[in-house]
């Protein structure tokens, strides 16, 4: 898990990520991302939505998957950002870890990771 100075807190923030964010979609995750120059961190946040995985089980396994790989690359993040992390398939389940990490790395290669 993230610490909790990088999670969302409350729904209003992360509408202001939904409504204004640049979107960078691929088949299985969408990103939304937006600069916060009035925060001293970025916050992240990962939404499964029950219309693309109905069990929360399974909901809960790709949110933590996904936080664990934000957890390491952090301190990599080039700037202060409020991120939302959208599944956008319930392929996202039965896909390797692998193929998950790749998906994560090239969508974050074309916004906020250092090189």
């Amino acid at each position: 898990m993230i610490p909790f100075k990088n999670r969302f807190h409350g729904h209003s923030s992360l509408r202001y990520v939904y409504k204004n964010g640049q979107a960078i979609r691929s088949h299985l995750i969408t990103l939304k991302v937006i600069t916060n120059p009035h925060r001293k961190d970025s916050r992240i946040a990962v939404v499964v939505s029950k219309k693309v995985m109905k069990s929360a089980v399974r909901r809960n396994h790709i949110r933590r998957v996904i936080y664990e790989y934000m957890r390491l690359k952090l301190p990599y993040i080039d700037g202060i950002y409020d991120i939302a992390i959208i599944a956008s398939s319930g392929e996202l389940f039965t896909t390797s870890h692998e193929v998950m990490v790749d998906e994560l790395n090239q969508l974050f290669n074309q916004t906020v990771i250092k090189k």
